[in-house]
């Protein structure tokens, strides 16, 4: 209910992403490749895993919104239930209970799993692995392991090197805890990794191998090369910040760059506090509480194996985002909650079973407390938005902490500690969930929850609106200083007045989400961030007339931009640099002959956020030898008429 209801409430919400499903769905060749238009000028900036599953959705029940974002929704009760099985095998139904309404409830997931963006595929893989792995501990059989490693090879397809965060903590336990010899262990993760290899590396051998010339442009990379994409922009910059072709790089690991403050707070203190830490506290005590009450005697235990695994995958990624000094979006920390819901799950369960010893009541009360009170800091934050819910969270978690202090009482008492840990626990998280999925959200920043300040919201300074047209919004409109959008100048501008507006983040029709943030972002056609769709209906009339005379009805800077047209049209739109304006496809020279050849109707104009780069040149170019006209309050040249 909570992931299906409303689904359509942010219409294409990642219109990038939308866009190049709906190329798929005319393109088996888009589709193959993750094209942004069906022309196949460019693809999107991720291998294109997750728009496989979207895109077979779609060629059943058609192009919409809801078909769209139905199997995000999906994925997320999917993710759901594996996490429920996992701890429901090897610990008690309460306790996987727990984790399971831990995951759903949490905003970000919330967010997450009703969005078109690789997130929601790359989580349920990952816990996907985690259960096959177990499943290997537990049985000593090589073929759990070995599908644990094929799923991991998708997540590499969905994600690249984000997939390959929860490898450390999956060998580890698993050369640690199998019940095989070691080097029947060793042969095991052999056979997965190379199982790993295969289902990641079929695509990539064939992008690799399929001249430049007989395949899209590979958008994010600088050289079209997927392999540079992967350990580039997409994977080592994200972590050191050296990220060429970036809105705005980032400035090394540590200290304040571009994308925010990096260290051992930046979950708790910047604009990712209301997305994913509502529990973290929790999840860490309970960590150790459970390794504690499980005990370590026993190697092979299924239950410390769990336990193991779940906090190794917490510690691991949280580290990496904690200190990745590249691009690092609020969104991003999805991956953090099934691993948080886990370990609040079982540690609840291990210290409900032993509450007739009073230091395991000292310890359950001591994390409710804590709990709740984090829970209030955070509902403080949303001071405007239902007051109530804070007060209520501390008067609850003053009651639970006290009950759960007491001695054992029968059935009713019981009845009554659990209800008021879980309103203390969880009515926070659930309320900003509930909100989250009733509001709209769009573009590429989305952000769970109300408009927090500063305080322990969200955090860095948006961008400042670039040239060419009024700035939208940077990052989630939230209050405060800005919703996660980079420090410094910001991203480029629209075409010209009347273009649609960008919003880089959310757009909600709730007053209290509408307003604050930065100006930032861009406009025209969606702008480098994304957001509006809204195309005049002129300028729609005018690029869909005669639009099967030509390979791409327009061509436009930036990918969020040829999406809003794209989406308004049907028909291919060509975007020039790819995501960001920066990507040097196509160049001047294959620009020119394609205006030569007939195969490009209109320019709309729009900047780059390089200043030198093909886009800025293809622009001067137009500008140099077409006549500018207006259609629809919109600023296009007509490429079809002499020049």
């Amino acid at each position: 209910m909570l992931y299906l209801v409303d689904l359509s409430v942010s219409g294409w919400a990642n219109a990038f992403y939308a866009a190049a499903v709906q190329a798929g769905s005319q393109s088996w060749e888009a589709f193959f490749y993750g094209s942004s238009d069906a022309a196949n000028a460019i693809t999107v900036d991720k291998p294109p895993a997750f728009l496989w599953v979207i895109g077979l959705f779609v060629r059943v029940f058609g192009l919409s919104s809801w078909s769209i974002l139905a199997p995000e929704a999906l994925m997320g009760v999917a993710t759901v239930a594996i996490l429920y099985r996992i701890i429901r095998r090897r610990f008690s139904a309460g306790a996987a209970l727990t984790a399971g309404a831990a995951l759903a409830t949490t905003p970000v997931a919330a967010l997450m799993f009703r969005y078109d963006n690789p997130d929601a595929l790359l989580v349920l893989l990952m816990v996907g692995a985690i259960a096959l792995t177990l499943r290997g501990i537990e049985t000593g059989t090589m073929r759990w392991v070995v599908w644990a490693g094929v799923l991991i090879g998708f997540g590499f397809l969905t994600k690249q090197l984000q997939a390959f965060l929860v490898l450390p903590p999956l060998i580890g336990v698993y050369l640690w805890a199998s019940p095989r010899p070691v080097l029947r262990r060793v042969g095991h993760l052999l056979a997965a990794a190379a199982a790993l290899v295969v289902s990641a590396g079929w695509w990539v051998a064939i992008v690799e191998l399929v001249p430049a010339s007989a395949r899209p442009y590979i958008g994010g990379s600088q050289t079209n090369d997927f392999l540079e994409l992967t350990f580039g922009y997409n994977g080592l910059g994200r972590v050191t910040g050296d990220e060429a072709g970036s809105v705005v790089p980032g400035s090394g690991t540590t200290g304040a760059g571009s994308w925010g403050a990096t260290g051992p707070t930046r979950l708790f203190g910047s604009e990712f506090a209301t997305q994913i830490t509502w529990l973290l506290p929790a999840a860490l005590v309970l960590l150790v509480v459970a390794i504690i009450a499980v005990g370590v005697r026993h190697r092979t235990d299924p239950r410390l194996a769990t336990i193991t695994v779940l906090g190794l995958s917490l510690l691991t990624t949280g580290l990496v985002f904690s200190y990745m000094g590249g691009i690092f979006h609020p969104y991003y920390t999805v991956a953090l909650a099934p691993y948080i819901a886990g370990l609040v799950g079982v540690g609840a369960g291990l210290l409900w079973q032993r509450r007739t010893q009073l230091a395991w009541r000292i310890v359950a009360a001591a994390t409710v407390a804590l709990t709740g009170s984090w829970s209030f800091h955070l509902l403080s934050t949303a001071s405007t938005w239902q007051p109530w819910i804070r007060w209520t969270v501390l008067a609850a978690t003053v009651i639970a902490a006290v009950l759960v202090l007491m001695p054992r009482r029968g059935r009713p008492s019981s009845v009554v500690t659990v209800s008021a840990v879980l309103v203390a626990a969880l009515l926070g998280p659930t309320a900003f969930s509930v909100q989250t999925v009733t509001v709209s959200h769009t573009g590429a920043l989305p952000s769970a929850g109300p408009s927090v300040s500063s305080g322990g919201g969200q955090g860095g300074p948006g961008r400042q609106g670039g040239p060419g047209g009024q700035g939208g919004q940077g990052g989630s409109t939230q209050t405060g200083t800005g919703g996660g959008a980079p420090t410094g100048q910001g991203g480029p501008g629209g075409s010209a007045p009347g273009a649609p507006n960008a919003s880089g983040g959310r757009s909600s029709t709730s007053a209290n989400a509408s307003t604050g943030g930065r100006p930032g972002g861009g406009v025209g056609g969606g702008g480098i961030l994304g957001g509006s769709t809204d195309v005049a209906a002129a300028l729609r009339t005018a690029l869909s007339e005669d639009a099967d005379s030509y390979t791409w009805v327009a061509a436009t800077v930036g990918s969020n931009s040829a999406a809003t047209y794209q989406l308004a049209t049907g028909d291919p739109v060509m975007a020039i640099g790819g995501y960001n304006g920066t990507d040097p496809s196509p160049t001047l020279a294959q620009f020119q002959q394609d205006v030569a050849e007939g195969e490009i109707h209109y320019f709309i104009p729009g900047s780059s956020s390089g200043s030198d780069t093909a886009a800025t040149k293809i622009t001067a170019w137009v500008e140099a030898h077409y006549t500018a006209t207006s259609i629809g309050g919109t600023t296009v040249y007509d490429l079809s008429a002499s020049s």
